[in-house]
């Protein structure tokens, strides 16, 4: 079976990952797909000026070296960044880091550089300022036809090739299937996506990824509990045990098959209303993560790894290259832990020698019973991720785990393997909270009685809005814990930042609107009409690339966030003040006003396509 086409934004098909298995709940699935969205698709227009200065200033340098004029060293990279101070340039370039090697002044090393600079397209003006900066202007011609040449490419300007030819793969959410998802794991899903849709923006050929497991003691207790439900929904005095899951879902699950079944299901086992409660959930988690605008490629399940045996090759492997023993304990235990062991009588177990890979104790990974800890199969499982070829592979986890995640890239090297692919993004907790008046603090909102104890992403939506979340889940460091103000999210003014960076793409949209209407177009504009703040739109817009950058390299996709904010900052007192349609404007400088919010409307519309926000024609 192919996956369907029109799930996949860039139309392109992909390959079968493994086969055999009957069920998508219960493996990897037939077939998964890599996708890139329009954002992705086509030729990149967008020049990153600061790596292209880079570029020149390093040819200039070998040039002078060359000619003798500078000894021969190793050209180290020093980045082009924005200046410290206003009307020092766009870019400034410190040519203090090579006094040492050069054995000349800085002053000397930047007049040096600027005299074999090669011509750039995009300078307008370059300096030399004490004590050694080379700063570099943009040219005002260049920013216009920054313009057309966005209108032209539309979101695809945006566009990187850094990725280009590589495959990347996002983990992320990687519930188990025993309830809706959680306000905890939204932000796991929204960090993810967005990680994701950046990583397309790059140029990569991107893989979403959900890994669960359906099995285990949690998965038991959901059958038992919807098997309890059901007796009761057929009038049965079968209480249901604290340890059991409470929430009302499984109510409504044990409603409806009384409803279709009647008593007919009384003599199945819990295994049959696991299966039930599984199948139901994952439609349920699919619907809510639908509704935020999210769509895994694949669905991984840790029982195919035992299915298949792969957990028993990765220890056959690790036991071959010498790192898997048995023992009652670890081989650097003390003699109090080894008194405490050998005083329950603990039979030996199979353990992982992480130690010797700087884990500060050795893991086991199967109990003397024979049953595997997790630990095993997350090995397993990383492994098959390398073993499929991705360039870039990066997991979405809640800070618990990192430990687990250093012991896993440490069984990985037990394995001979690089985990250098495999990077984690660790997210903190967050908690959806109210301000209360007379406590004069936030309080957590009330939890949400069909989920049983915590509250969902449903909850959230039906509160405030998909783009709402997805906002204010992303616009956070991921160290940092996150308090949603479900009131202050809501709230229809510039204080929100998810009002104020979608108004910006609106009142685009509304001058576009009524120029079309009034029959009005700028597309024999004479962009020399425009004036300066325009123009610093155009500017500060043209750091995307180098925000694209910066998320994906360091794993921060809230920096894309907090440009979209700081960019809407630009556009609006621009808004307010450059006119399009009014009386006292000439048409010329209409037209050329017009094809300006046109490229605007196309800048906006492409941040709110990477945060995975609509795009709203009215508000």
């Amino acid at each position: 079976m192919l996956a369907d086409a029109g799930e996949c934004l860039a139309g392109l098909l992909f390959y079968c990952l493994c086969t055999g298995k009957s069920s998508p709940y219960k493996h990897p699935g037939a077939f998964a797909r890599l996708r890139a969205v329009p954002v992705c698709r086509g030729k990149s227009a967008l020049e990153q000026l600061n790596k292209t200065l880079e570029a020149a200033i390093e040819s200039a340098l070998r040039s002078a070296q060359q000619a003798g004029e500078l000894p021969q060293f190793e050209i180290p990279r020093i980045p082009v960044s924005p200046p410290k101070r206003a009307g020092q340039g766009d870019w400034a370039y410190p040519a203090m880091g090579l006094a040492r090697l050069a054995r000349k002044s800085p002053l000397d090393i930047a007049r040096l550089i600027v005299d074999r600079l090669p011509k750039l397209g995009f300078a307008g003006k370059i300096e030399i300022a004490p004590p050694g900066f080379i700063n570099c202007t943009i040219a005002d011609d260049y920013l216009r036809k920054q313009i057309d040449a966005m209108l032209a490419a539309g979101t695809v300007y945006f566009r990187l090739d850094i990725g280009e030819g590589k495959r990347a793969q996002v983990e992320f959410v990687s519930a188990n299937p025993s309830g809706p998802i959680t306000i905890g794991h939204t932000r796991n899903a929204v960090v993810g996506d967005a990680m994701a849709r950046l990583l397309e923006a790059a140029g990569y050929a991107v893989q979403r990824e959900y890994y669960y497991n359906n099995a285990g003691n949690q998965m038991i207790i959901l059958g038992k509990s919807l098997q309890l439900r059901y007796w009761q929904q057929l009038g049965d005095d079968a209480p249901l045990p604290a340890d059991h899951y409470q929430g009302e879902y499984l109510v409504d699950i044990a409603r409806d098959l009384v409803a279709e079944h009647g008593e007919s299901l009384r003599g199945q086992s819990w295994h049959f209303f696991k299966e039930v409660a599984e199948q139901v959930m994952f439609r349920w988690i699919k619907r809510s993560l639908a509704a935020i605008n999210i769509q895994h490629d694949a669905f991984f399940n840790e029982t195919s790894l035992f299915d298949s045996g792969q957990i028993w090759s990765v220890l056959d492997t690790m036991r071959e290259h010498g790192h898997i023993y048995q023992a009652t304990h670890w081989e650097g235990a003390d003699a109090d832990e080894i008194a405490d062991v050998t005083s329950k009588g603990y039979e030996p177990a199979t353990w992982f020698r992480s130690s010797s890979f700087g884990d500060e104790k050795d893991r086991v990974m199967v109990k003397s019973d024979g049953v595997p800890t997790y630990t095993l199969p997350d090995i397993a499982y990383h492994r098959d991720k390398l073993e499929r070829g991705f360039d870039i592979a990066v997991n979405v986890l809640g800070t618990d785990h990192f430990s687990q995640a250093q012991v896993v890239k440490h069984g990985l090297r037990a394995l001979g393997m690089d985990p250098a692919p495999i990077d984690v993004i660790f997210l903190q907790m967050v908690r959806a909270v109210r301000w209360n008046a007379e406590l004069g603090d936030f309080e957590a909102v009330k939890q949400s009685k069909r989920a049983g104890d915590f509250d969902t992403l449903d909850d959230l939506v039906a509160m405030t809005s998909a783009d709402a979340v997805r906002y204010h889940m992303l616009a956070r460091s991921p160290n940092s814990q996150l308090d949603f103000d479900v009131d202050q999210v809501v709230k229809q003014s510039n204080e929100n930042p998810v009002y104020y960076i979608q108004n910006a793409y609106v009142r685009c949209a509304g001058i576009l609107r009524e120029a079309a209407d009034r029959g009005f177009d700028g597309d024999d504009a004479d962009l020399n009409l425009l004036g300066k703040e325009e123009l610093k739109f155009i500017r500060k817009a043209l750091e995307m690339g180098n925000v694209i950058e910066q998320a994906i390299t360091l794993y921060e996709p809230h920096k894309i966030a907090f440009f979209a904010h700081e960019l809407a900052g630009v556009f609006h007192p621009i808004y307010d003040e450059v006119r399009v349609l009014h009386s006292e404007v000439p048409a010329e400088t209409a037209k050329a006003r017009l094809r300006f919010y046109r490229a605007a409307s196309t800048v906006f519309g492409c941040l709110l396509q990477l945060m995975g926000m609509s795009a709203p024609e009215r508000m």
